[in-house]
């Protein structure tokens, strides 16, 4: 079998590293034909060198620019879809029509149309103008950046079409994507089209670069060296630190998803008026999917009592007697396994499912867990380990202050979601509640389970660690997503015609609002 080339430069080329590896069919659990090569360092640093370049070329080119790649980018993936539909859902089992084709392509490219038309406008560059002193100001792009998707999202999230890497490319930078192991060949196929959208609208032939795979040791020094600008990272809490400590330590900006168990509670009004309703909608959420989402329920806390016992009841039951879903890969289900295990050394117990299998290929029976508040309390740490799939633990807490205890003790989540009685009556304790659970999660909800992230001006996925890795910034939401691959740049007293078109005296047009004297305006200053 022939080795699939890298993308480095504008070229596809064989690579010179000696090991290769296999994605595997997560429904045969057999693995598939196609070998891909594992990277090593000298072909990294090609491609760093080309992405600098790249770089330095687009230095003051205008958002239009790339507001033309980012288009044309996403009209070449929408002749591709059935392929890369058809080529996902064997990379990772996740559904061609209902999930692949019908949800996640189509959001895909509706976030690169989005982020053109943010890089076309330019508001998002915050142009600050003051007359009095002659001094300007504007975000501008940082340089090269890597971005590493992650499994559970082929499309939305990969690396070389995800929201990362159009927020990178909308800021003005080059992108060299990290591929993900468990969908190689769909990352081909982006990369592929990517390359001929650059070619197609004058980009720099190294404006998109793809590795498929490295060592840690290699991926520590990417993210690390010096012509590097930022990282965006989507994927699990063990490498995402490894490459912060890399990163910090040489001050370069990285951008994390981590982990996030995404706390539910319960009010007691709220469990005693529509418990059933309640039951139902939670265990849809959590196994949606086969609970593959970083925003999947995996922790719910309710109050001690008769609905309570409903609850539960009814969603054991839930849980018992729906089918049991492909999980995306091996290491998936072994890191389920091993999270299970850990929360019941912690001192939960197991009320459905718990063991591996049940389902074709790499699969865990749906898991539910129970432990109370006191217990939970005393070992909060241990009993917020993720387990990350068709899995959630029940937390029944004796009173709303133990509630609130609980909340008190959480780490970071990207969501926290608060259910209360439509009548009013759990208002008295809502504020309370909600006080603690605020602090902790990036995204707080009333009444809704959080798995559904709207690609939304107004959505914040982020969160406090580990959730994220700064809670500053968002992953999804444009324009915010694309200042974490930006730098502030001032210029004081610059002459008039060397400044960036943004900042000088006559408007840029295409509708950018520039901040000039402390006035919004989208006039000639």
């Amino acid at each position: 079998m022939t080795t699939h080339p890298v993308l480095i430069g504008g070229e596809w080329t064989a690579s010179t590293g000696t090991e290769t590896f296999q994605a595997s069919n997560p429904t045969t659990a057999e693995p598939l034909p196609d070998l891909f090569p594992v990277s090593p360092w000298g072909e990294i640093e090609q491609a760093i060198h080309a992405a600098a370049e790249a770089a330095k070329l687009m230095r003051g080119w205008p958002g239009a620019r790339f507001a033309a790649f980012l288009e044309k980018y996403a009209d070449r993936i929408d002749a591709r879809s059935e392929e890369l539909a058809t080529t996902a859902n064997l990379e990772t089992a996740l559904p061609k029509d209902g999930r692949l084709a019908g949800i996640e392509l189509p959001r895909t490219t509706n976030q690169l149309r989005l982020a053109a038309a943010a890089a076309r406008e330019g508001t998002w560059a915050t142009a600050t103008i003051d007359t009095a002193t002659n001094i300007r100001a504007m975000y501008g792009p940082i340089g090269p950046v890597v971005v590493f998707g992650p499994n559970n999202f082929p499309f939305a999230f990969n690396g070389v079409s995800g929201g990362d890497f159009a927020a990178a490319i909308a800021a003005g930078n080059p992108v060299i994507a990290k591929g993900h192991s468990s969908h190689p060949n769909t990352t081909r196929i982006f990369a592929e089209e990517a390359l001929q959208a650059a070619l197609e609208t004058d980009m720099p032939p190294a404006l998109v670069q793809l590795i498929y795979r490295c060592d840690h040791a290699d991926g520590a020094k990417l993210v690390s060296h010096p012509l590097m600008g930022a990282t965006g990272y989507t994927g699990a809490r063990s490498a995402g630190l490894y490459l912060k400590e890399a990163a910090d330590k040489v001050g370069k900006p990285i951008y994390l998803e981590l982990s996030s168990i995404n706390p539910i509670f319960v009010l007691p009004g709220a469990l005693e008026e529509r418990c059933q309703d309640l039951a139902e909608e939670f265990a849809g959420s959590c196994l949606m999917g086969t609970g593959q989402f970083c925003t999947n329920p995996g922790i719910v806390v309710l109050p001690a009592g008769e609905a309570a016992e409903e609850f539960i009841a009814a969603v054991t039951e839930k849980f018992n007697s729906a089918p049991v879903g492909t999980l995306l890969g091996e290491g998936v289900q072994h890191s389920m396994a091993s999270g299970i295990f850990a929360l019941q050394s912690a001192g939960a117990h197991v009320i459905a499912g718990g063991d591996s299998g049940g389902g074709s290929g790499y699969s865990h029976q749906n898991t539910l867990l129970q432990v109370d508040g006191a217990k939970f309390l005393a070992d909060p740490e241990g009993l917020q380990t993720e387990a990350f799939g068709n899995c959630s633990l029940l937390v029944i807490a004796e009173d709303i202050d133990e509630m609130t205890a609980i909340a008190d003790s959480l780490e970071g989540n990207l969501t926290g979601a608060i259910y209360s009685d439509t009548g009013g009556c759990d208002d008295d304790v809502y504020d309370q509640l909600a006080a603690a659970v605020r602090p902790h999660v990036g995204r707080l909800l009333n009444d809704k389970m959080p798995t559904g992230v709207a690609v939304s001006s107004a959505m914040n996925h982020g969160g406090p660690f580990p959730a994220t890795g700064h809670p500053v910034f968002t992953a999804v939401g444009i324009p915010a997503s694309i200042h974490r691959f930006s730098m502030l740049q001032c210029y004081d007293n610059i002459r008039p015609h060397r400044l960036p078109l943004a900042l000088q005296d006559q408007h840029p047009g295409g509708g950018m609002w520039r901040l000039v004297d402390g006035t919004w305006s989208q006039a000639d200053v």
